[in-house]
């Protein structure tokens, strides 16, 4: 028997998004409109968006990280993107939860993100 908080053995680290429903490209483009305060570069390219999952009523389920558990805006950022989520014609419900794992890497950012901060 597992832990329940571990994953199943075999199971993607990341779970995957729902790139083929209607709402992912709007969804995705409201996550890239939110940035952290101290990067000047957007979540999404961060690579802080782990998974976004819509389900068949449009109720939006997001799974991030964040930079370091002691980010500074760690109990806003949720908000930011559901702010950010939630007008999006067609969208029910924003639910945004914060994971641990895998823990955030610079080699989760996206080449425009490493370009933007000189990684590259």
């Amino acid at each position: 028997m597992t832990d329940a908080t571990e994953p199943l053995e075999g199971a993607p680290l990341i779970a995957p998004s729902s790139v083929t429903h209607p709402l992912y490209p709007q969804i995705e483009d409201a996550c890239r409109s939110v940035y952290d305060p101290e990067i000047p570069v957007n979540i999404y390219e961060l690579g802080l968006i782990y998974t976004i999952d819509i389900n068949d009523e449009n109720d939006v389920q997001i799974i991030m990280t964040l930079t370091a558990p002691g980010c500074p805006v760690a109990g806003e950022m949720p908000g930011w993107i559901v702010d950010a989520v939630s007008p999006v014609a067609g969208v029910k419900s924003v639910d945004v939860q914060i994971t641990w794992e895998p823990p955030w890497g610079m080699e989760m950012m996206s080449d425009e993100a490493r370009l933007e901060l000189g990684f590259m």
